[in-house]
């Protein structure tokens, strides 16, 4: 069975505008290439205390969590840290990390690089091809730093290693624009759609620009049952004299 996924992105450069974020588009595009979806993301500061709530809520869960930002060397890198305390173990040297960072700058790991060797007791290493130095998994969680450059190549490897049987191919998602509709005016098609297709998860969303007011609605889930739900959406907006765009 598949697991689930979620996405921890950290940093207050992200909520402050001075940085946009590009690593929940980068877990999305890698789930969907396997028919699988991103279930859930959170993007919170470099606030220690809500940092590590949310770790300890997230480690509780049954979800496969990727993690981005705040396992640097700098005072407001805050992550190593706070994932030992949710995780209840000590902040330790990891022998390994410390050997790549060492193998990687030389006299210049100490003594502030060789901090970035100081992760949770019982954590393993990920591979950082960049510049060698680790990110962490623990307890489900997969640590990356929040340089893209860095963390995406480190995702794929994580995907590759902890999960290559993940995937579902029958998964599919279909969506009709319909112009010049509101939501309102399909509410009974999609109760209808959601009571005779339970497998299936409806959204709709309406949209306004340039173009007028379109309504882009669909369903997701089983390939099979997709279809079915869509030809009876299609047979009812025909049966309303509704026109829609592929």
């Amino acid at each position: 069975m598949n697991p689930g996924f979620g996405a921890v992105v950290i940093g207050d450069e992200i909520l402050s505008g001075r940085r946009q974020d590009r690593h929940v588009a980068a877990v999305i595009e890698r789930l969907n290439a396997r028919g699988l979806r991103l279930r859930w993301a959170r993007l919170i500061g470099d606030d220690p205390a809500l940092i590590e709530a949310t770790l300890r809520e997230t480690m509780q869960g049954p979800d496969a969590v990727f993690c981005f930002g705040g396992i640097g060397a700098t005072p407001d890198d805050l992550t190593r840290e706070c994932a030992a305390r949710a995780a209840g173990v000590a902040l330790t040297r990891h022998a390994e990390a410390l050997a790549l960072i060492e193998a990687q700058f030389g006299a210049d790991a100490w003594p502030h690089r060789v901090l970035m060797a100081d992760l949770p007791e019982g954590a393993t290493l990920i591979p950082n091809p960049y510049n060698r130095v680790p990110g962490f998994a623990l307890n489900r969680h997969f640590f990356m730093p929040g340089f893209p450059v860095m963390a995406h190549p480190m995702l794929d490897w994580v995907l590759a290693s902890h999960f290559p049987e993940a995937r579902d191919a029958d998964y599919e998602e279909q969506a009709l624009l319909i112009p010049d509709v509101t939501e309102s005016q399909l509410l009974d098609l999609m109760r209808e759609i959601t009571h005779d297709f339970p497998k299936l998860r409806l959204f709709s969303l309406p949209i306004i620009g340039e173009n007028g007011r379109r309504l882009e609605l669909g369903v997701k889930g089983p390939a099979p049952t997709v279809q079915q739900a869509m030809a009876r959406i299609q047979t009812t907006l025909n049966e309303r004299g509704l026109v829609w765009e592929d």
